[in-house]
C-alpha cells in the first residue's frame, strides 16, 4: 500500500500538497512537526499542541533510548501513551546525535566550536562497518548501535514513522570520504529495511497501513552527483518515504542548491522529509522544491522562543 498520495500540485514550481497515512491517522502535507526530543515538546502540553493544530511530532531515539529507555516506554504502552499524545509520531534513528559526539553539530563545525566534553569523555564514538560504539553522555556507559538495533529500539518506542540508521560525515568531509560514507549508509539502510520487514512482513500490509512506516535517508553531502546516486539507489528499495539528511552546506544558499538538485531524483509517490530544517523562509523555499515534511527544534524553548526569566513573552 502506498502511504502517500498527492492531492494538488503547483503548476509553477515543484510544490505539492498531499496526505501521508499513518497508524494514528492521516497527516496533511506540507507539514512542520514540532520536536519533542525526550517525549515532550518543551513548554507545550499535548492539549496545547492540538490547539495549535500540530499534526505530527518528532521524538529522538538516542535520548529516549538512554533515558528512560525504550523497554520502559514499550511496557507503558509505547510513546503515544507515555506522553499522552494520540496523533502520529516520527522518530529519528539516533545517528545524528551519536555522530555529533564526534564532530559536534554541523552548526558547531561551521562556527569552529568543538563537540561537548572532548576532554572529560574521550573516545566517545567508534565507527565500524557493522556498528557504532558510543558512550552515554549521562554516565559514560558503553552502547552499541547496529542498524538492526536502531530499528529494534524504534520498534519499542512505537512511533508511526521511523528512520534508517545512517552515518553523518563531518561537515568538512571531502568527496572521497563522503562517497565512502554514502556506500556504508546504503548498506546500513538495506539492513534496516530487511530487519523492519521481519517485524512487519510487507505481504501482511499490502492493503492496510502498517503499525510503523520506514523512511530511507538520502545522503551525499554537498555533491549533486552523490545526492543523485543516493536518491536513485533508495528509490529502488521498498521504503515508505524518503528523507534528505547529512550536510547541506554552510549557507542557506548552498542548502537551497543541494535540496533543489536532490528532489528531482526522488519519486512523486513517496513523502519527502527534510531533516532538521524549520526557519520560516526555509520552509517556503523548500516547499517550492517539493519537500513535504520538516522538523526543527528552533521554534521551541530554549531556542528561538526563549525569553529571559521575568521578561514578558
Amino acid at each position: 500500500m502506498e502511504l502517500f498520495s498527492m492531492t494538488a500540485r503547483d503548476p509553477h514550481s515543484r510544490a505539492r500538497a498531499g496526505v501521508l497515512q499513518t497508524a494514528h491517522g492521516p497527516v496533511e502535507t506540507p507539514i512542520f512537526m514540532p520536536v519533542g526530543t525526550r517525549g515532550t515538546v518543551k513548554a507545550l502540553s499535548p492539549e496545547e499542541l492540538q490547539q495549535h493544530r500540530a499534526q505530527i511530532i518528532l521524538g529522538n531515539t538516542y535520548h529516549l533510548y538512554l533515558l528512560p529507555g525504550h523497554e520502559l516506554i514499550a511496557r507503558r504502552g509505547g510513546l503515544h501513551t507515555f506522553m499522552r499524545w494520540n496523533g502520529p509520531i516520527l522518530t529519528d534513528s539516533g545517528g545524528f546525535q551519536v555522530f555529533s559526539l564526534i564532530y559536534g553539530s554541523i552548526a558547531d563545525e561551521i562556527k569552529g566550536r568543538r563537540p561537548a566534553h572532548p576532554e572529560t569523555m574521550p573516545n566517545m564514538v567508534q565507527v565500524t562497518e557493522d556498528a557504532v560504539i558510543f558512550r552515554s553522555y549521562i554516565d559514560g556507559s558503553e552502547h552499541v548501535f547496529t542498524p538492526e538495533r536502531s530499528i529494534e529500539v524504534q520498534h519499542g518506542i512505537g512511533a508511526d514513522v521511523i528512520l534508517c540508521f545512517d552515518e553523518l560525515p563531518p561537515f568538512r568531509a571531502g568527496y572521497d570520504y563522503t562517497a565512502q560514507s554514502l556506500e556504508r549508509t546504503h548498506r546500513w539502510e538495506r539492513r534496516c529495511l530487511d530487519y523492519h520487514h521481519r517485524i512487519y512482513p510487507p505481504e501482511q500490509y499490502a492493503d492496510t497501513v502498517p503499525p510503523q512506516a520506514l523512511f530511507g535517508i538520502v545522503h551525499g553531502g554537498v555533491f549533486p552527483e552523490l545526492r543523485q546516486q543516493s536518491a536513485e539507489y533508495l528509490c529502488e528499495l521498498p521504503f515508505d518515504g524518503l528523507c534528505i539528511g547529512g550536510s547541506l552546506g554552510n549557507s542557506k544558499e548552498q542548502m537551497y542548491e543541494v535540496v533543489a538538485a536532490t528532489t528531482p531524483h526522488m519519486p512523486d509517490s513517496k513523502a519527502r522529509h527534510l531533516l532538521g530544517v524549520g526557519d520560516p523562509d526555509d520552509l517556503v523555499e523548500h516547499i517550492a522544491h517539493g519537500i513535504d515534511m520538516f522538523d526543527c527544534v528552533a521554534p521551541t524553548p530554549p531556542r528561538s522562543a526563549r525569553y529571559r526569566l521575568g521578561a514578558r513573552p
